[in-house]
């Protein structure tokens, strides 16, 4: 029996009104299934953000379709991509986006607010995530306190704690020093053999290479290499 993909884009391409009119995507087709880990490598321009921005539901195809765990997403509007991006889809980000104010523990329950999780359930599965990232002695503490490799388990934490389909990574590593990238590269193959479907959008070619599947984007078209 073939499982339906939980990612399928379909001839998609994104244009910017010129002039000259710029196409950063043209005519992509890209199916991810369920389970999957796959890297989108490309150099500055690309593409990669764009792409980013389409599988997110930041941002509509000017042509072609987005199917994200079995939902056409053309016809959704704003409100309605809102609500699958916070159900369907973790971000993590290469700034970490953590709100410094916040305790770890605060920032990591955050998402849940918009995710429809009870409200019951949200501490005991921020505590959970921050275990499972290996965080569970910075439960109080602030982002500020934090090393740059402990402030991104933070944002993985946060990412995976609504129980997303696909966590969608911007350059992750792009801020962290060749250790702690190994050791968050490593903590995605955790959740990857978990289960987790993993999309990571790199310009580092030896992050890129440690996915099960490597795409390459250049000048708006993709290319899987073997």
């Amino acid at each position: 029996m073939t499982t339906a993909p939980v990612i399928e884009l379909r001839d998609v391409t994104r244009s910017f009104p010129g002039p000259p009119e710029v196409q950063a995507l043209k005519a992509v087709n890209l199916r991810v299934d369920e389970g999957d880990y796959v890297s989108i490598v490309g150099p500055s321009g690309s593409g990669k953000s764009t792409m980013l921005n389409i599988l997110g539901l930041l941002d509509r195809p000017t042509v072609g379709e987005y199917v994200l765990a079995g939902t056409g997403t053309g016809t959704l509007n704003e409100n309605e991509r809102a609500a699958v991006r916070a159900r369907r889809l973790g971000f993590v980000f290469q700034s970490f986006h953590l709100l410094p104010r916040r305790s770890v523990l605060e920032n990591v329950m955050l998402p849940m607010l918009y995710s429809g999780a009870p409200r019951a359930e949200r501490e005991p599965r921020a505590r959970a995530a921050l275990e499972r990232v290996g965080l569970g002695h910075r439960l109080d503490f602030r982002p500020g306190l934090l090393s740059g490799g402990e402030r991104q388990r933070v944002a993985v934490a946060r990412a995976v704690v609504t129980r997303p389909r696909v966590l969608l990574a911007d350059e992750p590593t792009g801020n962290l020093d060749q250790k702690t990238t190994g050791e968050i590269m490593a903590l995605f193959e955790e959740l990857n053999d978990d289960g987790l479907t993993l999309v990571i959008i790199t310009h580092d070619q030896h992050v890129a290479e440690r996915a099960r599947r490597t795409i390459r984007i250049a000048d708006g078209r993709m290319s899987e290499l073997s």
